[in-house]
């Protein structure tokens, strides 16, 4: 056996040849179903029918079959994809495998995704660059809950383009009776959901009945094999090419002063050169002066090809804007109802900030509690306060900046984000924007004429927040008490605030759950900045035991603005002073959540200023706090 290519290919014939397989088209599929539906056997037998596997990966194959035990053939297809230890101990799929192969007519990325609902989130991660779906069924089981889930995860990610593949048609006997039982069952339910057409086939992944070839075993079926059929699948690229013209910018390219050019994948449409476009969020237009490809400079470029354009104004733009068709410009907008499938082990967390990332763009947003939480079995929606693993959920989501997007339903690559943990990094879900909400087009950002530079110049020195952060009894209050009088000392303009004085007003309907600890530093940060603006120098000492939080209010400000102070004292000897008797209330379980007790404080891993109040007395850090105030800030004093 070895790979596809054509039997008499000889050395004048491989320009050729490499063209004519340049040129064919790139099916994306994925395989998906419920648990040992047969998903990683029938992809064997594609790669196998397709030539798409050399000697020695047959050998190894042969070798590795035998291993297992195969029984019925000397040969267990779903090894070739089945990659992991793991999976072939177990006999499932738990990562997303991909594979390539190609025939006559096509290129083909096949994404083999796992059926345990435990790994939705790996199936998710396949269906997201997918032009097509093969659901497969066990002609014994029928239609079941993961069949359901995949087939709503399918459609909910913009795949229109559903292949219904009963399989194991072997094991009932080739039984016309029994596929059309399951193909009027699916189709019931896949019009519950929106999918108005799928394709049903009757097949053996094991003994490649209609896959590559038809199966003389049934007579009564006299559609197209399944591979015919993915040979003639529309791709995405095909609908993307009709749409407007958009370029999300990846990277600026100044290689020298006279060049200055705009890298990125067209995502939809097509543009010329002399075209006119817009520079969105910003607004601005102008003309396309030059496109350079891969293969050097030309005149036009269409969706999904990775080009540079220069533009014949000097326009600000940069990574994250998109270029547009100047007559037809995608919407901004900072606050969305969105679709989102929750993929962390961790439930979402109200008010908490996470890295939204759309295409190019990068911003912090907050999730609000779900409007509802969809049973994709009935499609009932249930009331929900969070979104825990593996929910899919309507939300609004806010963003401190306004994006550029689409409707999911319009283009994925504008419409589609994920939300990524800003502590771990961690992709925690993935999301689909539905529409922007419309108070985020009604309410505007009113332009003020005494800019935050002129209240720092009136007061004579620049804004700062002085975010001092540490456990309960750790000295924050004590410490920030005093550089404030320091600083009032010296002439400085500046303001406390303390975390149980806000607590007695602005925060005072907030609880000290996560939730509540979360909204509580939202606030405060908000409030910090709004002084910043005025030209303060603001002091707050909070626990605020959330790094994420901290991140947050640094991602307010300019950078530099927002110091961060950890005061840093062991719990023993925070719990030791308990100057307000919490520790034993806490140790006693009178009260819950409580900061190193019952809910966890996460230090600064490099904080701007470190105090050990072990080694160092209030009065000292005070002074070195306010050193390094005038040092940095004043340097005329």
């Amino acid at each position: 056996m070895t790979a596809y290519r054509p039997d008499a290919l000889v050395a004048e014939d491989i320009d050729a040849y490499l063209a004519g397989h340049a040129a064919k088209t790139m099916l994306r599929f994925i395989t998906c179903g419920s648990v040992d539906d047969g998903k990683s056997t029938l992809i064997g037998r594609l790669l196998y029918d397709s030539r798409a596997i050399f000697e020695d990966q047959l050998a190894a194959l042969e070798a590795d079959s035998a291993r297992v035990g195969t029984q019925g053939t000397n040969i267990d297809f779903a090894l070739l994809v089945d990659g992991l230890t793991a999976e072939r101990e177990q006999g499932i799929t738990i990562d997303v495998a991909y594979r390539f192969f190609a025939t006559e007519r096509r290129k083909f990325i096949v994404a083999d995704t796992p059926g345990h609902e435990q790994y939705t989130r790996n199936m998710v991660t396949g269906a997201s660059t997918a032009d097509c779906a093969v659901i497969l069924i066990d002609a014994r089981k029928g239609v079941l809950t993961q069949t359901r889930r995949h087939s709503y995860l399918a459609n909910l990610v913009g795949i229109r383009e559903i292949v219904l593949a009963v399989n194991k048609m072997d094991l009932v006997g080739y039984d016309q009776s029994v596929f059309d039982s399951i193909v009027e069952e699916y189709r019931a339910f896949a019009a519950s959901i929106g999918i108005d057409r799928f394709t049903a086939i009757p097949l053996s992944g094991l003994t490649g009945a209609n896959v590559t070839e038809r199966a003389d075993a049934m007579p009564w079926y006299a559609g197209p094999t399944l591979l015919q059929h993915l040979e003639v699948v529309p791709v995405d690229t095909d609908r993307a090419a009709t749409r407007p013209f958009r370029l999300p910018v990846q990277w600026v390219n100044r290689p020298d002063l006279d060049f200055r050019g705009f890298a990125g994948m067209i995502a939809a449409g097509s543009v010329s050169v002399g075209e006119r476009v817009r520079i969105v969020p910003s607004g601005r237009t102008t003309q396309v002066a030059r496109i350079i490809g891969a293969d050097g400079e030309r005149t036009r470029a269409v969706a999904g090809e990775a080009v540079t354009v220069t533009l014949a104004d000097e326009v600000d733009c940069s990574r994250g804007d998109v270029i547009a068709a100047a007559d037809s410009p995608p919407a901004i907008a900072d606050q969305f109802v969105a679709t989102i499938v929750w993929l962390a082990d961790q439930p979402m967390v109200q008010g908490r900030g996470y890295w939204l990332k759309l295409g190019t763009q990068m911003v912090n947003a907050t999730v609000q509690p779900p409007r509802y939480v969809i049973d994709v079995n009935t499609q009932a929606e249930l009331s929900a306060t969070t979104l825990e693993l593996n929910d899919i959920g309507v939300a609004e989501v806010y963003c401190d900046r306004q994006i550029v997007f689409e409707p999911y339903a319009d283009g994925v690559d504008l419409g589609g984000f994920i939300l990524i943990d800003r502590a771990t990094n961690a992709t925690v879900a993935a999301g689909m924007i539905d529409q922007a909400l419309r108070r985020s087009g009604d309410v505007h950002w009113q332009s003020i004429d005494v800019t935050r530079e002129a209240h720092a110049s009136q007061k004579g020195q620049s804004p700062r927040v002085l975010w001092f952060t540490g456990l309960s009894g750790s000295g924050k209050s004590t410490i920030a008490n005093l550089v404030e009088r320091k600083l009032h000392a010296l002439g400085r303009h500046s303001f406390l605030l303390d975390g149980d004085n806000i607590r007695h007003g602005l925060n005072r309907d907030l609880d000290f759950s996560e939730a509540g600890r979360i909204e509580n530093v939202r606030r405060v940060g908000e409030v910090a900045r709004l002084m910043a603006d005025a030209g303060l120098i603001v002091l707050t000492a909070f626990i605020s035991p959330f790094r994420a939080e901290r991140d947050m209010v640094r991602g307010m400000l300019p950078v530099g603005e927002f110091v961060e102070i950890f005061v840093d004292t062991p719990l023993a000897v925070a719990e030791a002073r308990d100057v307000k008797g919490l520790y034993a209330k806490a140790r006693a379980g009178q009260i819950a959540d409580f900061t190193g007790i019952s809910s966890p404080y996460e230090a600064p891993a490099r904080p701007d200023i470190r105090i050990d109040t072990t080694r160092e007395t209030p009065e000292t850090a005070a002074e070195r706090i306010v050193e390094h105030v005038i040092g940095i800030w004043s340097p005329d004093l």
